[in-house]
């Protein structure tokens, strides 16, 4: 047993036992050793050991003092002033490291003395844990050149070099990050694979592209909203046909039978009104709530005496309104002379109930779709011609739209329909509207073989009364117009004004209610 051992023993059996009070735990007392066991080489080594090991816990490894005189090989001099070098730099760290502490105590912004360290802390590591084999790489995206991590903010290299937020690769990679903030219906990819830095002139532009875009959607989803679609019939339309089946004016609504540019009539099972027969079939004319064919139907209505006053009033949207009243009103003033054609049963908001031309939910054709021998086909001219000549006279109306598209035939007789555009003679614009009309069906019922068919001048003039003569058609026009501005001048004197209402024609009541 060496001395160190024999000299603890000894103090440990000679400790006296003295209890502060009589209740209290007993306090060992030391008595202070010999001056020979003071003296002894081996404890002065080991004390002087405890007490760096307690100043300099870092400087320890494996808590075994760093130079020895038993574990080291002492007959080189440059070894052992390399190791005492060595010694001198981690007593140097570790104080270093303790003043940095207590420099920057709790300081939410610190400062770093890593500079000053004379043996860097990475430098006498012996772990392999951050290598990394080639096979764990061979399908890395970045290959050898894989990005290095973001360094912290705050000064680097003895504040030489500083990194802040707007750093190009950190705001590079932020503003990719951001782009997840965009509208969903943008699609900006998830950027898998790949080291994104977008500088801010870019991510600006495609911020301002997606507000832009979500602008539009939101338009486009808002127009399809508050107007009918392809086949007219939006929530709105839907809802109006709902309260006329709940009513019990309609008992069912099939399918659609014809699309036009400004309509879609749909078959319908007819049921009942109080004072007013409904028909077995009839024909829902839905006109279309868009906005892309008003200017070509202003012209029609904006120059009538009977709309003026309101149209001036009203909104584009509850314009469409006034042009289903308007065909309504036309169709009452024909069936009234007698003219074939179908018979109004209700007017609601845009949607015109009227009586079915067909049979067994099939409309009749078209003159355009019919086969007819030379003498049905002569027969339907004369048909025309004599119901030409009743709009004009006893109507006081232009269809202003007439053609074989606009002319079923039906029980042995011709039928007008689409008379929405239909005007008054005294239009600003109504004889050029019958010449054209007039030309329309001349050309028609010539091609088809009719001989007595008349030209467009002839055929104008019997239809009129007028007694218009032109060498051809551009001296025709020209005539024409005159006579409007005739008529015009005429009627601005009589100062003639006509408001609109249900006392017109006598027509069929009208629901407005929402």
């Amino acid at each position: 047993m060496d001395q160190v051992e024999v000299a603890a023993k000894e103090n440990e059996n000679k400790a006296i036992w003295k209890p502060k009070n009589p209740w209290g735990a007993p306090q060992k007392e030391t008595v202070p050793c010999s001056l020979t066991e003071v003296m002894s080489e081996q404890l002065a080594k080991h004390l002087q050991l405890e007490d760096e090991l307690s100043a300099f816990p870092s400087t320890a490894v494996n808590n075994e003092p760093l130079i020895t005189g038993d574990n080291i090989d002492t007959s080189s001099d440059l070894l052992l002033a390399q190791m005492l070098q060595m010694e001198f730099d981690r007593e140097f760290d570790s104080q270093l490291r303790l003043e940095e502490k207590k420099y920057n105590g709790d300081s939410k912004v610190s400062i770093s003395f890593e500079n000053y360290r004379m043996a860097h802390p990475y430098d006498d590591s012996d772990s392999s844990d951050d290598e990394v084999d080639w096979q764990d790489t061979r399908h890395d995206p970045y290959g050898p050149d894989k990005p290095k991590t973001t360094p912290k903010k705050g000064f680097t290299g003895k504040g030489k070099n500083i990194t802040t937020k707007h750093d190009e690769e950190i705001c590079g990679r932020r503003n990719t990050a951001r782009m997840e903030n965009f509208a969903s219906e943008f699609l900006v990819g998830d950027g898998i694979g790949m080291d994104l830095k977008l500088s801010n002139q870019v991510f600006n532009s495609l911020k301002q592209h997606s507000y832009s875009e979500q602008r539009r959607s939101a338009k486009i989803h808002e127009k399809k909203e508050h107007s009918t679609a392809e086949q007219a019939v939006d929530s709105k339309t839907r809802l109006l046909m709902y309260k006329m089946v709940n009513s019990g004016i309609l008992e069912a609504v099939n399918g659609c039978i014809s699309t036009g540019k400004e309509s879609v009539v749909f078959h319908a099972k007819g049921g009942s009104i109080d004072d007013k027969i409904v028909p077995e079939e009839c024909a829902l004319k839905v006109f279309k709530t868009t906005l892309n064919e008003f200017k070509t139907r202003d012209k029609y209505i904006k120059d009538d005496y009977r709309f003026k006053d309101r149209f001036s009033k009203l909104n584009p949207r509850k314009i469409i309104r006034m042009w289903a009243e308007k065909e309504m009103h036309n169709l009452s003033r024909m069936q009234s002379a007698g003219i074939p054609c179908p018979e109004v049963i209700i007017l609601k908001k845009h949607i015109l109930v009227m009586s079915f031309i067909g049979e067994n939910q099939v409309p009749a054709p078209k003159l355009k779709e019919i086969k007819m021998n030379s003498e049905d086909m002569k027969g339907a001219y004369y048909q025309v011609l004599n119901m030409m000549k009743q709009l004009y006279n006893e109507c006081n109306l232009v269809h202003a739209d007439l053609s074989e598209y606009n002319m079923l035939w039906h029980d042995g007789k011709v039928w007008f329909i689409d008379v929405s555009q239909s005007v008054e003679p005294t239009h600003p614009h109504g004889l050029e509207f019958l010449f054209r009309d007039c030309r329309n069906v001349s050309t028609f019922f010539q091609k088809a073989g009719v001989a007595e068919a008349m030209n467009a001048f002839d055929l104008f003039n019997a239809v009129s009364g007028l007694d218009v003569q032109a060498s051809n058609e551009a001296e025709f026009v020209a005539a024409i117009e005159a006579l409007e501005k005739i008529n015009e001048d005429h009627v601005q004197k009589r100062g003639k004004k006509a408001s609109f209402d249900q006392s017109d024609d006598g027509g069929p009541p009208i629901i407005n209610d929402e």
